[in-house]
């Protein structure tokens, strides 16, 4: 018998991720969830916000991982995990009021990261949240020595990865017409990013 995957970051910081989130998506009926690993954060945040629809989505390979946790849920308002390849699928035609990501742009090449960007900005409506959390870099240093080893880690398994400065992925936004709205500091050196579409 298959066991659900399981991520010990998932499971501590999704209270934390949630505290932040909830009051942002307080008035959103969807949310699109690019990368959603485990399945861990989905049925976390559809079941405290029922008031909204938690499209989860990942490259194929996660996909039945995703669908434990889903089916073991059995949440009305989730749904199950599309496929998406940031580069080589075509986005999904929802209409969602955001799009959440965590733990995705370090493990992410740089191509990989534009495209991104890019489609979260075509897939947003006007007014459109943007939520991105993980480690980030400002003005090219570390924020913390922890931070450091861990880009170091990224970069030897795979040399395109490592964390993103803020100020590139700003620069990304913007191009795909979106603003800056706030950057909420979070547990173990990681950070909470939120832009609108305009």
């Amino acid at each position: 018998m298959l066991t659900k995957p399981f991520s010990e970051a998932c499971e501590e910081n999704k209270a934390p991720i949630l505290a932040v989130l909830a009051p942002l998506l307080w008035d959103c009926r969807a949310v699109l969830e690019v990368g959603s690993g485990t399945g861990q954060h989905a049925v976390h945040f559809a079941a405290a916000m029922p008031q909204l629809v938690w499209h989860t989505s990942d490259v194929a390979a996660h996909h039945s991982g995703i669908q434990m946790w889903l089916d073991e849920a059995g949440l009305p308002n989730t749904r199950a995990p599309l496929a998406l390849d940031v580069v080589h699928d075509a986005w999904p035609v929802l209409a969602v009021d955001a799009v959440y990501s965590a733990n995705t742009v370090h493990i992410m090449g740089w191509t990989e990261v534009e495209a991104f960007f890019a489609g979260v900005g075509q897939l947003l409506p006007a007014g459109g949240l943007f939520v991105l959390y993980g480690p980030f870099n400002y003005d090219g240093q570390y924020t913390s020595a922890s931070n450091a080893r861990f880009d170091q880690w990224l970069k030897q398994r795979d040399p395109r990865s490592g964390i993103r400065d803020f100020a590139d992925l700003n620069r990304l936004a913007e191009q795909a017409g979106m603003a800056f709205q706030h950057d909420y500091t979070m547990p173990v050196n990681n950070r909470l990013l939120v832009w609108r579409r305009r």
